[in-house]
Order: C-alpha cells, then structure tokens, then sequence
C-alpha cells in the first residue's frame, strides 16, 4: 500500500516522498525507481487519472521551503481552516486575527458578509501570518452564495438542465475571476450529489440532478472553468449526499444502500472529476454501514472511507477537506479537538471549521505522542496544502485591492452570463395546443396572478412590456373568500398567467409551502381558463399540486429571482425560446429529461448591449448625455430605449417629470408623442390600407375625401402630400380664432364646463363647440397654397388624415388603429388622451401654456390644433411610452412584420421609407423623415447614420429614428416644452442625434475588437 501512496498520482506524484534531511537525493531517486517499475506493471489502473494542478514539482521548492521553517505546532496548525464572518463586529474579527497571529492557522473559509468588508479582513490577517492563508469560500452558484453585492448564478439544479455545458465553464472562468479578485483561493464547488432522493433536505436544489452522467459532466465543465483559471475546485460531499433524507447540519445521515449502489452511482462523479485533475474533495458527515459499520461513525471520521476508499482504492492524490467540524452530525458526538483529530486519522488534509484552534493542536500533538499518526504523515499532509498554495500563488502574495472591487465584481460580462444560464436553464415542461408563446393579442384578455404573496412581481412587471394585462394576487395564507373573490374578478380572462412564489422548504414539511387552498385555486384555474403556470421554486414543488399535469402550459424556473421571472415573462411572449431540460424525475407526469422546445416568437427581448456586441461601459456616454441634457435644463427627464435585432439592449429612465424632482421618470410613463404622431397613425393607417389595396399614394387627396372636391386640395397626389412638397401651407394657428382680443374666448367657440353643445375636451375645465372641428377642416381646405413649389413641412394634410381614413374604412380613427395595430402589437399605452385611461402620475406634463389654456398640460395634448379636436388628430395626439413605441417602429424595421404576423403587407414599408424626390433636393420618404445631411453632426440624424435609415422628431422633445442596415431601433422622449416651448436647450445639446451617435461609437469599437 506503501507503493500505491507514493505512485498513486502519476510520476508527478511521487514528490509526497521527498523529505527534508540526509539522503534526500536518495530517497527521491528511489521513489522515482519506484514509480516506475508500479507504472510499468500497473498500466491501467491510475492511467486516466491526472494529477491535481498544483502537484507538479514546480510548486514544491517552495512549500519545501516553507515547511522547513515552521515547527511541529505551527505544521498542525496549516491543516486548521477556521470560520469568519465579515458581517460580525469587531469583536469576531479580532478573535480571528488572534488565531491566525498566536498559532498560524492554515486557512480560514468565509461566510456571510460583503466583498469590501471581507477584503479588508483578509489583507489584514494576510499581513499577520507568518504562512500566507488559504481562503476558501461555499460558492456553489457564485460569490453570491456568501457575499452581497455580487453576481448570483442559478442553482446547479436549473443548470443541470441547461444543455451548452460551455456555458457552465465559463461560469467556472468568472466564478474564479471573482474569486480571485477578492482575495478566495478555494471554492467548495461543485456539489457533484446524485440526487435521486426528492426528500433529501441538505442537497435538492443544490445538486445538478438525478443522472449521474448529467451530473459528472456538468460539475467537470465547472470544476475545469475554476481551476482553469487559478482557482482550487472543492468536489462534493464525498462519498454522495444525494440519497440522504436528514441534514446533517443538525444529525447524523445513515445510508442503508449498498456498496455497489455506492461505486455505480454515487462515487461515478467524483471519478470523472479526478480523472481530469480535481483539486480537492470535501468529505460528507455521513454513516454508512455499507463501507464502515462503527456505530455513530461518520464517514468523515472514517479511515476505511478517507483513507482506504478515497485515497488508497480511487488513488485520490489532491487535498482532502472535511465537511465543516461544528456540524451536529460529528459535533454531537465528539468534543472539539477530539472531532479534528479523529478527522485527521481518517485521512483527510485539512480540517474545515475547527471550533476550538488550541484543543485540536493540543490533541493532534497527543496523538503523535500515542503513535496514532507520525509526524512524517503529518509533515506529507502539510506538503500538500503548501503545494497548493504555491499553485495558488500565495508565494506571491498581493494584498486585494478594495478600490473598485464591487465594480470589479459586476462586471456586465459576468452579469450577462448569468443571464444566459438563466434563460438556457428554464424548462418548458407542457405547452399543449402550442399556447407558447402566446399569439393573437387582439383577441384575447389576459390575466396575471401571483400565488404566494400579496404584492405584485418581477414577474408581472416583465409581462407588463408585452401587453395590457390585469395584475392580481393570492397570498400565502389566503383562505376560501379570497379564493371566492379571486373567481369572480378572473371570469371574464381567457387566459391567465400564473406564477408561484414563496416555495422553500418549511422546516417540519415538505410540502414547500403549497397550502390546501392554493391547490383548490390553482385545480380551479386550470378548470375554467386557459392557464400557463410558471414555477419559481424547488421543482420538487412541482409533485405539490394535484393536476398540474393539466395546465396549457407550465414552466419550471427553479429559483425566484428577479431575472428569473424577467427571462420567464419573456419565454411567455417569445422574446426568448426555451431550451431546458428537466434534471430531476417529479413523479409519472415530469421526468428527467423532459423539456420541449421553442423558438422566439418575434417579439422584444430585453437583454445587456453585451447580447448585441456591445459593451455596457462603451455606452456611458448615454447617461452622461442625459446627465448633461438635465442639469443644462434642455429636459426635466427622459426615456431611451435602444434595440438591436429585436434585442432591447438599453433601456433607461431619467430624471423628473418636471424641474421640481417631485415625480421620477419611470419607463412605464407616458409622454407626448407630438408630430411622431403623423407616422405612428395616419402613416401607419395609410400603409395598413395601402397593403389591402385600398389606398394609393398615386391618387388624390379628392378621391378619398369627398369634402376635398372642388377645392385647390383636390388634386393633390398623397405622393407629394406625404413627402411635404404638395404646396401645403405649413401650419393654420386655429387657436386664435377663438379668442377675443382682451383674452377671452368667443362665446360659440370654448366654455368652462362641458355640455351638450360643448362636450369636447380641449384642456381641464376648457371645452369647446361639438361643430368646431368642421370648422377647423373646412378652413384647411379653403387655405391658399403655397405659390410656389418645393418641400414645406406641414401639419395641415395630417390633421385631415383622420377623416380621410374614417371615409375610406367606415371606422373610427382610433378603433382602426388599435384594432389592426396596436392591439396585436400588444401596445397598449399608445393612445389619445391618456387622462380618460391612466392615472396622472403615470402622465409626464408638457408645457404650461399661458397664451390660450392659460395652464399646465397634463395628460392632454399640447398641440393648440389637436386639443381642438378633443385630442384626437393625425399630426399630433399620441400618447405613450418608449416600449410600445419601439414595439411599432420594429413593425417598420421588418417590413410590416411582427411576432409571426404581417400587419402590414410585404414591401409597403419599405416602398414608404425610401427617398422619392431625393433628385430635387428634398430628402423625406413618404411620412418618414430621413437624413438631410448624412455625416453631418448637426443634422437631423446621427452622423453615423446610414443613408437608409429613417424616423421622425416631435416638437415636445421626442424622437424615433430606424436603421434597417444595422436593425436598429431608437426611442427617446422627453418633455423638453416643460415648462415652455421657448426652451430650445435641446437642440443646442444636440442630445437626440447625440445619444444614437453613442451606439454607433460602441458599434465600431466592437467591430475593432473582434479585428
């Protein structure tokens, strides 16, 4: 067995033999001689198995060194790794520096606390050490696990279903890149658990799943990113803690299966793993007869176990931790001091967690004293750990540098790729009639509910980009009234979109907090509507509730975080596929490797500028614009929404809804659109029209508009009209027709309260004649013409374009729009007058007018025509948002097209968006705006725009612009007439044109690195 020790770990191996003294060269060489006649006739036992990185010999000189310096208390004391917390006082992190100074413990493995404060700890016992400290940490999904203000990864149970196993090692990369920056030598990562108990308490979640296959090949794909990148892999807990019922936090687990269970199934992964040069194993406080029939023994504790089945039989060469010591499964048996030292007799390397620092040294020297364990075994074992730490580079050790370090920590990279991890694990486990992603938003009402809280969600936030939906909630305690009450509400939903909160492991229950009435609520559901749940929790949890099996749709998300249930809300609409795979058999309905796919639907998704190429630092040129814009007084705040592809890459809010910081800008708000309004409904309709063949741009304004007849209008081709070179006056200021010379209005014209004669809502507490709005067409269709021919930019064909869309479909502008648009676009917030639908504070104001409504505008609109017309008007008088805007500037980057549906006719956008008259000067499309002056900065698009690229501005301080060469959609809007129109500051700024030219900057930096 002697042989077998020294050998065990290939010919690199065999430097545990070379000790300090006479006769070293002897003993090396023969060692060596050794190594080589065991490998000569032994060639296949160890032959796949690689060494752990840190054995090569190059490493050993130092530790060599290091050992030779230290005396026998001192060498015990670097197999001690203590506990620390950096979120305790002053009090903790003084006993702990006295430990490390007064006897030079080994290590120390950290808990709860934060990156900076824990920095700080480490530089200092750092600098208090005679042997620099090994720093270990329980990272199994990132620093998170531990550390606040880090970057949280799934759980190894939703990453046990994610297929790309790349993903899963650069997880490993950033995870010791993280760790590393921190000042973390060890993470005691993967859990390498079968677990195929769904009972299990300790493991569940926490295990890449149930198939041992599955499992060894994503903890090597994890274990290979650490320790790739200089951090040491911590496989656990040997020999298999997945088949256990009880924790052994708090008792001690017996394993009743067999030895050949064992070797099949449980011991499967670790082997994977040392065969491709795991660098430490953690042993589990279990007792298993199977391999050790001492009463009350854990496996910890175990010598046949350690020693005679890890290292002996596998011929395990790297460093071997214990499960921590003060857990009740051997702290409940033995004292402290007598716990380590009989961990230390079964073989293990490093004692995790010592409770009593002096006791355990004083009992190891006692042991040494009774001929338990020789010094020389004690001295290999010290060897190893310094091995370790050389590979580790603490023969060079910096202090960490806490400057930055959160920062450092949330790099965007390393928040991207949780977001890949995420999206790739969640788990489509039924989509019956393909109800996912969900389709035909026009006709179908839709309903979220949240069981399992009373407050609303993450998730119900992500859904709420995608459509109109009515948010309820079902708390956990909710009895049978609220149930009662919440049927009543939902009667009239046909579908409804349901998320389970709140499922953790209650202590005394299984049952994951699913109550008897949440079961009746949900049975309910699936009874009467069409249901997709979305499960966010413990999939175990899944087994809870009678009848799941029988929803449209269900989703296993594994976990509850707030990106969780973004990424969950986007695989319901199709911004995202899903991709999962169930890692865990439920019961007879979910089965291990269940999980159906789907692509993305052709909706939004909402992701980092890294999904695009971009990267997120490369675009705080954004923030500072509108930094800039709001401090300069150009706007109180603003909305900026970017996408590419499809993929919304920036999405942000700024400032206030005015200059007095009362109201934050949310992205939810809404805001006035102004002349953005002429391509988000006249032009919209006239393409909608013009593919079902009923509306040409080749015919007149007469032909479509009875009233136009016999006027100078009618034959004005809608060619000429829509490129602004139709001889149209530029604008008519109605207004001022109404009022009196002293400032009074006339008295047929506006009155201050409403009634029959006057019921059109012009501005609060300002109505005006039921007629007036003919008065304003007919003084259109009387006005003169320009004398001369050319473009001149006019509102006057656009605030007829109402009435000319009412002729030609029998329907009212507004219905026509949302019904064949907005509707099954899911923008909901794209309306005229908001005040009639949304409460004021979701209403950013505009201007406080003191010429005619002599007050501030909110939630009405600001153009003087427009509110004349009781706000609904073709050139003006759209409300919304940045995301239902971009919503329907991508039916125009692809062509009419959106989420599967062609709403308006192949190549009519694309015909509209082009340059007509360019030959003679005039640079518009057909109702688009294009660039003027391409290249120039301080034109009407961002320099680096290409030629193609199209949109429009708004005189409220809006802007939209879409560049189908490089598939980009742009949004911001801004309340820039708040609190006058004279405020010009924003065109001084530039910030619009400025903002996109940012993107086109990060765009060509990306492009420089990939070169």
């Amino acid at each position: 067995m002697a042989v077998k020790n020294v050998c065990a770990a290939k010919m690199g191996g065999c430097s545990f033999s070379m000790r300090r003294g006479n006769g070293k060269s002897d003993r090396l060489t023969a060692s060596l001689l050794v190594c080589i006649l065991f490998f000569h006739f032994t060639p296949l036992l160890f032959a796949q198995q690689q060494n752990p990185p840190f054995l090569a010999d190059k490493y050993l000189y130092w530790a060599d060194s290091v050992l030779a310096t230290l005396s026998p208390e001192e060498r015990i004391a670097q197999l001690i790794m203590i506990p620390a917390y950096s979120n305790k006082d002053k009090v903790h992190v003084d006993s702990i520096s006295a430990l490390v100074r007064e006897y030079g413990v080994g290590g120390i493995i950290f808990f709860q606390g934060g990156p900076v404060r824990q920095a700080h700890m480490i530089n200092r016992f750092q600098q208090e050490t005679k042997v620099p400290l090994m720093i270990s940490l329980d990272g199994e999904w990132g620093l998170r696990m531990r550390l606040d203000s880090t970057v949280r990864y799934p759980y190894q149970m939703a990453l046990g279903g994610v297929s790309d196993e790349d993903l899963l090692y650069e997880m490993g990369a950033e995870v010791a890149r993280q760790a590393r920056r921190s000042g973390i030598h060890v993470n005691f990562a993967p859990v390498v658990d079968v677990n195929n108990n769904a009972n299990n308490p300790v493991i569940g979640f926490r295990s890449f799943g149930e198939e041992k296959e599955n499992v060894a090949s994503k903890s090597l794909a994890y274990m290979k990113g650490m320790q790739d990148h200089g951090i040491l892999a911590s496989a656990k807990h040997f020999p298999g803690h997945g088949d256990t019922d009880a924790d052994s936090h708090y008792s001690l687990p017996v394993l009743h299966f067999s030895e050949k269970r064992l070797r099949e199934t449980e011991l499967y992964p670790f082997r994977q793993l040392m065969e491709q040069g795991l660098g430490s194993i953690m042993v589990a406080h279990m007792q298993i007869p199977a391999l050790d029939d001492t009463p009350n023994l854990a496996s910890s504790l175990s010598r046949p176990i350690v020693t005679g089945l890890l290292k002996e039989e596998m011929g395990y060469q790297g460093l071997v931790f214990t499960d921590a010591l003060n857990m009740q499964a051997v702290a409940g048996y033995y004292p402290p001091g007598v716990v380590d030292v009989k961990a230390l007799l079964a073989g293990n390397d490093m004692l995790l967690n010592t409770m009593d620092v002096p006791a355990t040294i004083r009992e190891v020297q006692r042991a040494v004293e009774r001929g338990e364990i020789s010094r020389e075994e004690i001295d290999q074992r010290v060897l190893k750990v310094l091995q370790a730490k050389a590979w580790l580079g603490l023969d060079s050790l910096q202090p960490v540098e806490t400057a930055h370090l959160i920062e450092d920590l949330n790099d965007p990279a390393a928040v991207f790729l949780s977001r890949k991890l995420t999206a790739a694990s969640l788990t489509l486990l039924r989509n019956r009639d393909n109800i996912l992603p969900v389709k035909g938003l026009d006709n179908i009402r839709i309903a979220s509910v949240s069981l399992g809280t009373d407050k609303p969600t993450d998730f119900q936030k992500g859904l709420d980009r995608y459509a109109p939906i009515s948010h309820f909630t079902f708390p956990a305690g909710g009895g049978l009234k609220e149930i009662a009450d919440l049927k009543t509400k939902l009667a009239d939903f046909q579908l409804v979109l349901l998320g389970l909160h709140g499922l953790g492991i209650r202590e005394g229950s299984n049952d994951f907090g699913i109550t008897p009435e949440m079961n009746v609520m949900i049975r309910d559901l699936i009874a009467n509507h069409a249901v997709v749940v979305s499960v966010f929790g413990n999939v175990y949890s899944l087994d809870k509730i009678p009848g799941l099996e029988k929803a449209e749709g269900l989703i296993a998300a594994y976990q509850e975080t707030p990106l969780t249930q973004d990424l969950t809300a986007q695989l319901i609409f199709g911004g995202i596929g899903a991709r999962g795979r169930l890692p865990v058999t439920v019961n007879g309905f979910f089965k291990q490797g269940d999980g159906l796919e789907t692509q993305t639907g052709g909706r939004l998704s909402y992701t980092q500028p890294e999904e695009v190429g971009i990267r997120t630092a490369d675009l705080n040129g954004i923030d500072s614009l509108m930094r800039l814009a709001i401090q300069e007084k150009a706007i109180p705040g603003g909305q900026v929404l970017l996408a590419k592809g499809g993929k919304v890459f920036y999405q942000k809010a700024f400032g206030y809804h005015t200059y007095d910081s009362l109201q934050p800008v949310n992205m939810d708000d809404l805001y006035d659109l102004a002349s953005i309004t002429k391509i988000s409904t006249s032009l919209a309709a006239f393409m909608h029209l013009k593919g079902l063949g009923k509306f040409d741009e080749n015919e007149t304004l007469g032909s479509y508009y009875p009233p136009a007849r016999g006027t100078n209008k009618a034959d004005l081709a809608y060619k000429d009209i829509l490129t602004h070179q139709a001889r149209l006056r530029s604008w008519i200021p109605f207004w001022m027709s109404t009022v009196r010379k002293n400032g009074s209005f006339k008295w047929f014209t506006m009155k201050s309260d409403s009634s029959r004669r006057f019921p059109v809502k012009v501005a609060d507490d300002l109505f005006i004649h039921r007629k007036y709005d003919q008065k304003i067409y007919e003084e259109i269709l009387d006005s003169p013409l320009n004398p001369e021919p050319g473009y001149v930019y006019s509102d006057l064909s656009f605030i007829l374009a109402p009435k000319v869309i009412e002729t030609i479909t029998g329907e009212p502008f507004y219905e026509y729009l949302d019904r064949n648009l907005y509707r099954p676009l899911g923008a909901g917030t794209l309306t005229f007058n908001p005040y009639k639908n949304y409460p004021p504070k979701r209403v950013v104001p505009t201007e406080i007018d003191t010429a005619f409504r002599k007050q501030l505008l909110h939630a009405t609109v600001h153009d003087e025509g427009a509110a004349m017309l009781g706000g609904v008007s073709g050139h003006a008088g759209l409300f919304g948002n940045a995301n239902d805007l971009a919503k329907l500037m991508h039916l125009y980057l692809y062509d009419g097209s959106y989420a599967g549906e062609q709403l308006i006719a192949p190549g009519v956008v694309s015909a509209y968006s082009k340059c007509v008259y360019c030959d003679t000067g005039n640079y518009r499309a057909m109702g688009f705006d294009r660039p003027n002056r391409p290249g120039d900065p301080n034109g009407n698009a961002a320099p680096s725009a290409p030629k193609s690229s199209f949109g429009h501005s708004g005189f409220t301080g809006t802007y939209t612009w879409i560049d189908p060469e490089n598939e980009i959609v742009y949004v911001f809007l801004s309340n820039r007439v708040y609190p006058t129109r004279e405020n010009r500051n924003i065109y001084r700024l530039n910030v619009r044109t400025n903002i996109l030219e940012q993107v086109y900057q990060a765009l060509s930096k990306a492009e420089g690195r990939e070169d």
